[in-house]
């Protein structure tokens, strides 16, 4: 969210930066909030001018019935009475054109980082660098789904039945490879010095609409009925929220946290859950990376934390490259935001597998997420995510990377502690 007093001296950058969205719709909430934050800042003076006679008026009552000036300190006292019903008024009213300026600056999406480029949707994302040599290998790769069935791994026909389209079972070597991954992922960050979590899977309502725009929560998030909770949809969400309402010291930043999670989306809008695939799904376990810093280190931060996701992959024998998501691509309260996507040799094209965003003091504006800096002066933090894993997408890559002619995986160096030892699965 952007800061109100920005917006109020910079109306023309925000439209500018609107229009870079490919939000035009947007544009005249700007001059909306302005004018109701005139409207509220002109009834908050009122308020206070009132209030400040009030306890004029209250002082001036006591010295007159001390002095014996009774009718006096009464009719006083009826003027008191009759500024506080105009007290009440005019608090009311305050509350809610307050209410209705945030619920506006809300809508505003953030300010986007120079760095970003101009573009309306996912197809004008930048290609930055590939890692690792994209293979094609001489024999037919088959569907992720055949390649685990083959080997006894997964269970979607059940799954269907249980829960519907969207879910399965993984069985076996399969399972255990997922397991794997996790544990991996979550050894390599503790490697590189972020601190392991296991965070609460539901939050409530205040903290989800303090870390995702209304549009994201509306297609992501699945509601405990008759309860204020919600079931996460990646660990970031509960993670950010661990700081709602704190003041942090600036010495102790930044806080670098990995957590694990199960993660639950509606995928709602999504184009085709698919029946037979488990690229986008209603469950999924992911290992996910936050960071909590200090303003002008988020930009280094941002950079550490893609490097990180594809130091995993490439130590997995997987290539992959870095996308910069273009402007109409970036969610509402990112300022910058770059996918990571993996080879698939079957495709013969890359495919997203973790996400990297920036978010500036968007989301610590929102759940109040400060730092008490020199001389105790008071700002926001900035907060990044990324992912680190995320099974069973990261095993699509994973399979069709490691995948030989006669249907054995190869498992990498890596991972073979994790998997008791095993060079393959056959």
């Amino acid at each position: 969210m952007i800061d109100i007093k920005f917006l109020r001296e910079n109306p023309d950058a925000v439209k500018e930066n609107i229009k870079k969205k490919f939000q035009d719709h947007k544009l005249e909430l700007v001059d909306k909030v302005i004018e109701l934050d005139q409207k509220s800042r002109a009834v908050k003076q009122q308020a206070d001018e009132l209030r400040a006679n009030r306890n004029k008026i209250s002082k001036q009552i006591g010295a007159l019935m001390a002095q014996g000036k009774r009718e006096e300190g009464m009719a006083l006292k009826e003027e008191v009475t009759k500024q506080a019903e105009q007290l009440e008024a005019l608090q009311n009213q305050e509350s809610e054109l307050s209410a209705q300026v945030t619920d506006i600056m809300m809508q505003i999406p953030q300010m986007i980082d120079p760095e970003v480029p101009i573009g309306k949707d996912d197809t004008q994302n930048v290609e930055i660098e590939r890692f690792g040599e994209p293979v094609v290998p001489d024999f037919e790769v088959p569907y992720h789904t055949d390649i685990m069935e083959k080997l006894n791994g997964i269970d979607l026909d059940s799954a269907r039945k249980v829960a519907g389209n969207g879910f399965y079972y993984l069985m076996g070597d399969i399972a255990r490879l997922h397991s794997a991954v996790i544990s991996y992922a979550r050894d390599f960050m503790i490697d590189r010095g972020f601190t392991y979590c296991v965070p609460p899977f539901m939050i409530r309502s205040n903290v989800v609409t303090g870390v995702m725009s209304f549009a994201e929560m509306d297609s992501m998030m699945y509601k405990i009925e008759g309860e204020d909770l919600y079931l996460i949809g990646t660990s970031e969400h509960s993670m950010i929220g661990k700081f709602i309402d704190t003041i942090n010291k600036e010495e102790e930043l930044p806080y670098t946290l990995t957590s694990y999670s199960p993660c639950f989306r509606k995928e709602k809008g999504a184009h085709g859950i698919e029946e037979r695939g488990v690229y986008r799904i209603h469950q999924f376990e992911k290992q996910e990376m936050i960071v909590v810093c200090k303003p002008e280190d988020s930009k280094m931060w941002f950079d550490k934390l893609w490097q990180n996701t594809v130091d995993l992959f490439r130590s997995m024998d997987i290539p992959v490259r870095t996308l910069e998501c273009c402007s109409g691509d970036l969610a509402d309260l990112k300022v910058r935001s770059l996918d990571v996507e993996a080879w698939s040799p079957r495709q013969k094209k890359y495919f997203e597998v973790g996400s990297c965003s920036n978010l500036g003091d968007a989301q610590a504006r929102r759940l109040k997420i400060r730092v008490a800096g020199e001389g105790n002066k008071k700002y926001f933090a900035h907060t990044l995510n990324n992912t680190v894993v995320a099974p069973p997408r990261m095993l699509i890559a994973f399979l069709e990377n490691n995948l030989n002619a006669d249907g054995t995986i190869n498992i990498p160096e890596a991972l073979r502690p994790y998997m008791g030892g095993k060079e393959i699965i056959g």
